[in-house]
């Protein structure tokens, strides 16, 4: 039974901390953050049991569990986990907590609200991964949007309200145009050559969507990755991002970018490339250009920011180009690096908000001009500062360099990613985001303590240190010994690419502008 409802338990349970914390007073301040931690505490136990119990030979969805629920649409409550998304559950329920007890005491007023708000995200987010329906999946999608704007409205900085309503407005307007492409895959698996019957069902979507004409794919293939390209965000459509980052109150920037840009890449994944195969490939060219522009122009804008946080806001477009890249040059390296590059992002990224949160909270400015020398009076937090900022950049040893080498290698690799040039110059975002991480690094906590606000900060507290001792010890697990993660995640990958392949059949005609027809000097196939 709980092997049945396990997913369903992760899901929800946060609702139960909320519903607790409903019942007490604003003064039972402490009663609050401990139910909320707690109650994100026992989510991650949970998610570890499905991870634990997750079998990795098993490319197909696990922990299933189906519930009728609009019988007349024959829409159903429809979640399970494979290898892609069962990384990204675990990598949710771990920030979450970290999160909370990160906002122990920034946060001090409207507590209540905040820790609902918190919980409520996560009850969305897990939902967005694990959801096998589209309609329950656009249900979370949409229902997870509305506490991020509360905290970015209520707990944000000045511009808070412009900020949380941009970023509201963005990721709608591309989620009406993915609403219309579902209820047209509905109706289309009701004609009398398909299913015969309206469907949602994601599973009997994947049989009969990469049949439908090149045409009819394309659009079908642009409102969804218009949805999930806002999300990532992939250039052009990431203006909203610096924003909602700077405005954004610490946690929400760690949750924001730890899992809610993950969104995005991951519905590439799941939905666009098994979906719409022959789209994926007509358009991969384009995704891959924007996603280069990405990777250089992000770093590039990064280097010459006076804001910390902004600086750091920028390296996450650069940083999500690459794992758009390893998506589209679908092959197993190149996917396999980009999952296990997601999770990457969302510890070392979610990590450095952290950081730039706890340097605020005492000093309040984030502006590089204002620092230096740090590193003499807190020696604690420079330690783990450079840790993370090494595993962003991507050290040989630290997770950051695992997912990145498996994307570059895939993506040169790769027969649909024509020219080697895409890697190439993808190449030099690694190099750039060792000079501006670097750059920062050395002017915030290197060189004489000029300021003298500077020389009575104190250093890391032990919540501080708790906060950022999770984060490490994945930083430098997935770096030493990353089989143990991409392990997981590697029959389901072989399965998709797969499932790519054979919506290409018989079809050569489309694909035939994106694999090169030369072969190599032993007459073999490209890998």
């Amino acid at each position: 039974m709980l092997g049945s409802s396990i997913l369903s338990l992760v899901i929800f349970f946060p609702l139960v901390g909320i519903l607790v914390v409903l019942f007490l007073r604003q003064e039972q301040v402490r009663s609050i953050k401990v139910i909320g931690i707690a109650t994100a505490v026992i989510d991650f136990l949970l998610s570890v049991y499905v991870y634990v119990m997750f079998d990795s030979q098993n490319p197909n969805m696990q922990f299933v569990q189906r519930l009728k629920w609009i019988e007349g649409l024959n829409v159903s409550y429809y979640v399970g986990v494979d290898g892609i998304s069962l990384l990204l559950v675990l990598l949710t329920t771990l920030l979450m907590p970290i999160a909370l007890l990160s906002s122990w005491n920034s946060i001090t007023r409207r507590l209540k609200e905040y820790v609902f708000f918190m919980l409520l995200l996560e009850v969305g987010m897990v939902g967005v991964f694990c959801s096998l329906d589209l309609f329950l999946f656009y249900i979370f999608w949409e229902g997870m949007l509305i506490p991020m704007y509360f905290i970015i409205g209520i707990w944000g900085g000045e511009n808070r309200i412009y900020a949380a309503i941009k970023f509201l407005l963005f990721t709608l307007v591309g989620s009406l145009l993915m609403l219309v492409a579902i209820i047209w895959l509905a109706i289309y698996a009701s004609g009398p050559q398909q299913l015969g019957r309206f469907t949602t069902d994601l599973l009997e979507l994947y049989r009969i969507a990469p049949a439908l004409p090149l045409a009819i794919q394309s659009w079908m293939f642009l409102a969804f990755a218009l949805s999930f390209a806002i999300k990532v965000p992939l250039f052009p459509f990431h203006t909203w991002l610096p924003d909602a980052h700077v405005e954004a109150p610490t946690a929400g920037s760690g949750i924001l970018a730890g899992v809610l840009l993950k969104m995005g890449t991951y519905g590439l994944l799941r939905f666009c490339l098994p979906l719409f195969p022959q789209a994926s490939v007509k358009f991969m060219p384009l995704i891959a250009v924007l996603a280069v522009i990405g990777i250089i122009y992000g770093a590039l804008v990064s280097m010459v920011q006076k804001d910390i946080k902004k600086l750091v806001a920028y390296s996450s477009v650069s940083h999500l180009g690459f794992v758009v890249l390893g998506i589209f040059a679908i092959n197993e390296e190149a996917i396999q690096g980009s999952i296990i590059q997601m999770v990457n992002h969302g510890l070392s990224t979610g990590a450095l908000f952290l950081i730039v949160g706890m340097i605020y909270e005492r000093r309040h400015t984030r502006e590089v001009s204002e620092f230096g020398g740090l590193s003499k009076v807190m020696p604690v937090l420079a330690t783990f500062f450079m840790i993370i900022s090494l595993s962003s950049i991507g050290l040989p040893g630290l997770n950051g360099f695992v997912g990145e080498f498996l994307i570059l290698l895939g993506s040169f690799q790769s027969r649909f990613l024509i020219s080697p040039a895409y890697t190439v110059l993808a190449t030099s975002g690694v190099v750039l985001s060792a000079v501006y991480l670097l750059w920062m690094y050395q002017r915030v906590m290197f060189g004489s303590v000029t300021k003298p606000e500077n020389q009575s900060l104190k250093d890391l507290s032990f919540r501080e240190v708790a906060v950022l001792v999770p984060i490490a010890l994945f930083v430098f697990w997935i770096g030493l010994y990353p089989a143990s993660f991409l392990a997981k995640s590697a029959a389901s990958t072989k399965a998709l690419v797969q499932q790519v392949e054979r919506g290409l059949g018989g079809r050569a005609q489309v694909v035939q502008s994106a694999i090169p027809t030369n072969e190599d000097s032993s007459g073999g196939k490209h890998k």
